[in-house]
Formats: C-alpha cells, structure tokens, sequence
C-alpha cells in the first residue's frame, strides 16, 4: 500500500508543476459551471486518458508516441477552438448550430442539456489528458520504471490511475476554489462576458504554449515551482523505514518459495525445488551490465569450482534492469564471455524476482538441503561470511564433509575486479533516462522521447553530467541522434563505467578525455590508452581504471579528488543508459 500512497501524493503535487499551468486554464474555464455535470466529467476524462496513455507508453514503442503526438495535436486544435468560442461569442453560437441540430435541438430541453454538457466536458477531459505531461518527477519515475518493467498489467494501470487520481483531487480543489473566485468577482464586478474573454485568452495563450514546447522547455526552469526534492524525500523516508539496506547480511530459516518457471536456462535444464531437494543452494541475483553484480561473480566462479561436486547448486537467476537485458542472445553470449559455468535462468518477467520478494542487484540466498532460508546478503562484500556459510550447510547435508577452514582466494580482472580498497568518495550510480534522472546540468529542459539539441555547461559541478549534440531521451536512455554528441561527467571515484549500446546494431566509434587529455595509462579495459574505444554489444563498458591520481584542475589531495570525464561519439546511434563507478 506504501507505493499507491506516494504515487496518489505525486499526483497532488503535480499541480505545483510547472508544467501543469498551461492546462489550468482549460480547467478554470468551466469553474461557473456545475461541477458535478462539467467539472468532475473534465477530471475523470483527463484521468482516464493519462492513465491509458502512461501504461502503454511505459512498455511500447516509438508507435505509441507517434499515437500520443497525434492526440496531442487533435486536442490542441479542439481547446483552440474552445478557447476562441469564449473570446467571441458569435464563434460559439456558431460552432454549436451543428450540434444543436443533431441533438434535435438539445438546448430547448434541461435534461438533454444536461447531457450534452456531460459528454461535452468530458471530451475536454480527454483533450486535456492528451496534453497534460507533468514534469517526470521522482515518484512518477519510480511508477513508470516499475510499469517498464513489470509489463501492461493491472497493478501497473492501478498505480498510474492511483497518481491520476492524485491530480484531480488537488485539481478539483482548485476549480472549487476557483468557481468561488470566479463567482465573486462576476458579482462584484458585473463583467461575466469580460471575465469569459480572459479565460478564453488565458486558454489560447495555453495552447501556444504546448504548441512551442513551453510548458516543458521554459517553464520548468523554475526551480521554486518544482517538487522534485520533496518527492524525493518522501522516497528516501519510505525506503528508510520499509526496505532494508543494501550490502546487509541478515541470518532467516524460512521456506525458500517454490523456484517459479523462468523463461529460459543456460547451462541447465529447468531446475525445481524437487530436483534440488537435498542440495545446497545459491540464489545470485544478478544483471549483465551491473557492476556491483560483476564483482561478485569471481567468487561466485570459484565457489562453483569448489563446492560443486560436494553438493553446492549456484543459480544465476539474470533479471533483466534495461530492456536490452531481456535479450536472450545477449545474456547467453554475456553468459560466455564472463566463464559462468552454473546454471543461469532467465527472469524476464520477474516471476523469481517476486517469489523471493527480492529488491537488489546483487542479492544472494543460501538454502540448505531441507528447503530453507539459512543465510541472506544484498550488494558486494562479506564473501568470507558467506563462504563459511556454505561451509557448514554442506557440513549439515553431508556429515562427512569436512574442510580445512580454508577460503577461496580470488582476484578479478577487467570490469569484475573489486572496487578501490581505499576509503574514498565515489560519485553515485546515475542513470540517464527520464525515468531515474538526477544532476543533469544540461540548461535545456529534457524533451521526454523525441530529438532535441542539448549544450554543457562551462564548467560542471561534483557528480553533475551534460549532453551536447542532438539527442533523443527516453524512460532508460539517452540515444544519440547525430555523430558528434558527447556526454560530459564532474566524477570522483578510481573506476568510471558506463552502460552502451546501438541504437543502429552496427559498430560505433568513440573518444573518451579524462581533464581534457587522453587517458593515458588510466584508461579502462574497453578503451586504449588514447582513450578510442568501439560499442560493438549492449553491455556495461569500463572506460577508466585510474592507476593513480592524474593531474588534475582541482584541489591537492590524493583520494578526494575530482576529474573531469568526456566521451565523444564519433557515430550516431550511441545509447547510453547507466553510469557506475568504483
């Protein structure tokens, strides 16, 4: 229930959005009216139609934005023409003879009058539920990126309808408020049809507005009118008091739950909790461009090596985090590169994901030979407690068993090596989709799903990144729509990653600066020293290993510093998804 509270609190706040005001007027130009026969049909309307366009836009495709832009610009000429008809009246008496005609001459009758008024208002909601495009805050991010990933289901559309509801119990509040202000100043002034031509103006000038892309390209420059950190606030505090924190091991002894179907296994036939009745197990849940996860996997390798033939099961179960990790071959072919020789399954529909009610990437389950839950950690780190863990519930299977108290002793190489061992501060995993966006310093407002031209800034504060060229962003990635794009990063951290693909499937050529010089004997796996590297698969990318602190533009010190990191494309069509560093 936690997360229908937050998305009905989202859809109150959006009403301080700024780009929520250029729809206000459609709202208030009906305040005079009955609320219950206008303004609530305008209010369902408009819900409805987010709610329909939101879910299918969270898992559809670019035809689904094309049907969205379509019925965005069938409603701006509808409110145009409603606007107009307030500011002229003969416009109106106009526009309506059709419809008094065929409705057999509906306004010499109150009950079919009434009627009319009904549908007619809430063919206004529809209209403005086409338009109405709040600023993808923090909790409308989190409700899409769940709906992204879950699929059209109802509990998706029940959310996304929950946040519409949200908005029309703050924007009914307001058209009550403004029926009474509307009502007082045409008693006190006597001015009804000059009051009827403002709002008629208020609604035209709104169309514009949409029309050039002001709600979303000006107005949000508001910093005061945005409610992005009080909604992220509310995130934190729930996350604070209802989930666990990450790379925390917690001992459990309950029922491990029945191993749902996965969509498909590597290195395996399907595995059930009969087949592995008796059996150690481990459940690592892992994605192929997670950093974090690739970290483990050495460990995991080797305790697969070792324990194996004494009756330890390791299960991969890959739920995917972008849509491209939904890609069978691509997993398989990851599945390869990495040396993983356990048995994978393929989670795409988070069917494992929910039956363990799991929430991170990495998390590892041991169960013992009975079925149960002995042993859980989210996140990298304590591998020698976990290992001592297996230990001792093989010991448990196998009374015969015995070990020598001694560990594996790994060390990874590439983008599976271990993070820096050093205490220092690291910038913070930065995704550059719409969906979980945060610190882009780019001054042009983000153009949700269609091309727009971006510039960085002069300078870049700690943990911000710009776009420069033309790009397209959408719930998960920014797509590169001409060569020459860069992305720029003010980072602080030992290892830079950077999840990449093509948009185009063909080969894509880059360049990465570190301070504005090629990175030298810092540069990362998938780069040479001259910084040239090529996006060939959609995978996570290790573009910077620091092997000690470059000079640098900032202050003296050697763990703290920051340093400017620049990757220029050299072809069109990059994706960039994800940020992570180490």
């Amino acid at each position: 229930m936690l997360i229908f509270l937050l998305a009905y609190i989202g859809g109150i706040l959006t009403i301080f959005s700024p780009c929520v005001l250029p729809v206000l007027p459609f709202i208030f130009a009906r305040s005079e009216q009955s609320f219950k026969s206008s303004g609530l049909p305008i209010l369902v309307g408009m819900a409805l139609t987010f709610t329909l366009l939101a879910s299918f836009a969270a898992v559809g495709g670019a035809w689904l934005v094309q049907i969205n832009q379509y019925g965005r610009y069938a409603a701006m000429v509808l409110l145009l023409l409603f606007g107009i008809a307030l500011i002229f009246p003969v416009v109106s008496n106009r526009l309506m003879r059709p419809l008094v005609a065929l409705g057999e001459r509906l306004q010499q009758r109150a009950d079919a009058n009434q009627q009319n008024n009904v549908k007619s208002s809430l063919l206004l909601g529809v209209a403005v539920g086409f338009l109405w495009a709040p600023c993808a805050g923090p909790i409308l991010g989190l409700v899409l990126a769940g709906a992204a990933l879950q699929g059209a289901n109802l509990y998706s559309a029940l959310l996304l309808l929950t946040f519409a509801a949200g908005a029309a119990t703050s924007l009914s509040m307001a058209l009550l408020a403004g029926k009474r202000v509307y009502t007082l100043m045409k008693r006190n002034l006597g001015a009804e049809e000059w009051l009827r031509r403002i709002l008629g103006i208020a609604v035209v000038v709104g169309v514009v507005a949409i029309a050039l892309g002001w709600d979303t390209r000006f107005l949000a420059q508001f910093s005061f009118l945005n409610t992005a950190k009080i909604e992220q606030k509310l995130i934190e505090g729930a996350n604070h008091s209802f989930i666990q924190p990450a790379a925390h091991a917690v001992s459990a002894a309950r029922q491990a739950p029945a191993l749902p179907e996965a969509n498909h296994w590597i290195n395996s036939p399907p595995l059930s909790n009969t087949s592995l009745h008796g059996k150690v197990v481990l459940v690592d849940f892992w994605t192929y461009s997670c950093i974090n996860c690739l970290r483990t996997l050495p460990y995991l390798k080797a305790w697969d090596e070792k324990y194996r033939s004494q009756g330890l099961v390791i299960i991969g179960v890959h739920t995917p985090e972008f849509a491209f990790e939904k890609e069978i071959r691509n997993v398989e072919q990851a599945t390869r590169e990495l040396g993983i020789q356990y048995p994978v399954a393929i989670d795409n529909q988070y069917a494992i994901w929910k039956a363990y009610q799991n929430r991170y990437w990495p998390a590892h389950y041991l169960i013992d030979a009975q079925g149960r839950i002995r042993h859980q950690h989210f996140g990298e780190g304590a591998y020698q407690e976990t290992e001592q863990m297996i230990q001792s519930l093989l010991k448990e299977a196998h009374q015969d068993l015995t070990f020598n108290n001694e560990l594996v002793s790994v060390k990874g190489a590439g983008t599976t090596a271990a993070t820096s061992t050093r205490r220092q501060q690291q910038s913070p995993e930065t995704y550059l989709g719409y969906a979980r966006q945060k610190n882009l310093a780019s001054p042009e407002a983000v153009q949700q799903d269609a091309s727009a031209k971006y510039s960085a800034p002069t300078t870049l504060a700690l943990h911000h990144w710009a776009l420069q060229g033309n790009w397209k962003i959408s719930n998960e990635s920014a797509t590169l729509q001409s060569a020459g794009g860069a992305i720029a990063y003010r980072f602080q951290g030992r290892d830079l990653h950077l999840v990449l693909g093509s948009d185009n499937s063909k080969p894509i050529r880059f360049k990465v600066t570190l301070d504005g010089k090629p990175p030298g004997a810092h540069h990362g796996t998938d780069i040479d020293a001259q910084g040239y590297g090529e996006i060939k698969d959609q995978r996570l990318y290790q573009l910077l290993r620091q092997k000690s602190n470059p000079s640098t533009e900032t202050k003296t010190g050697t763990e703290n510093q920051h340093h400017l990191f620049k990757i220029e494309f050299l072809d069109p069509g990059a994706e960039a998804f994800a940020f992570t560093f180490g």
